[in-house]
């Protein structure tokens, strides 16, 4: 897996808080988000040391709908994390992944991700 965050000039840069954060966002304790990131609901990655997370992971106090599932095909397509957050963030035909998600639009999204693993 790699640990390390994205640096792609090309996408829409998510803005990564710590997962102390992430768990007041969630209205959980910090281990529940331990436990989010095994189960992959959640990804993140290390900057200077520090699991982060994206912020648009969370909307209204909720995981956003659709993005477990979309985690799971892109990683059973062989991405790692980093390029999941990548793919989720990086814009194509206007939009990018994360905010079709946070739009409801998930077939769409899931659509897009079985292509990429091909």
């Amino acid at each position: 897996m790699d640990d390390t965050a994205p640096d792609s000039p090309d996408n829409d840069d998510p803005h990564f808080r710590p997962v102390p954060d992430i768990a007041e966002a969630l209205g959980v304790i910090v281990t529940r988000i331990h436990q989010l990131l095994r189960d992959r609901a959640l990804i993140g990655v290390r900057r200077d040391g520090v699991m982060t997370i994206p912020a648009d992971f969370v909307a209204d106090g909720e995981i956003v709908r659709g993005l477990a599932g979309t985690i799971t095909l892109l990683t059973d397509a062989g991405y790692g994390d980093s390029e999941i957050i990548d793919w989720l963030f990086t814009p194509e035909s206007g939009l990018s992944a994360m905010a079709e998600l946070r739009s409801g639009h998930i077939k769409s999204v899931r659509r897009r991700a079985q292509v990429a693993g091909f």
